[in-house]
């Protein structure tokens, strides 16, 4: 758990993607991850958490369902969403959170 707050406490935007091997829509979202990151670059960091693997961290941030997102900003939560995002909404929201 301190290696995870220490990702998350960067200066720069994290988004963290809650997600489950057995899921459907988290496969879905992988791609759509990577052009996000190809994107906007070293603007944000993203981080992909398996929930089974890291029940702990789910469950202090209440993941009752993958996807799940949550966007950290200098190790403060400033966004999250549950369920599948298209490129072009989860860009329009970092680039908001800057």
């Amino acid at each position: 758990m301190s290696k995870f707050s220490e990702l998350i406490n960067q200066d720069n935007l994290v988004l963290v993607d809650f997600y489950a091997e057995w899921c459907g829509p988290c496969k879905m979202m992988n791609p759509i991850l990577k052009d996000v990151k190809s994107v906007l670059k070293d603007r944000v960091s993203i981080i992909k958490i398996d929930v089974d693997k890291n029940q702990g961290i789910a469950a202090k941030y209440q993941v009752r369902g993958v996807p799940t997102m949550l966007l950290f900003k200098s190790g403060k939560q400033v966004w999250r969403q549950s369920g599948m995002l298209k490129k072009e909404e989860l860009i329009n929201v970092i680039t908001s959170s800057y």
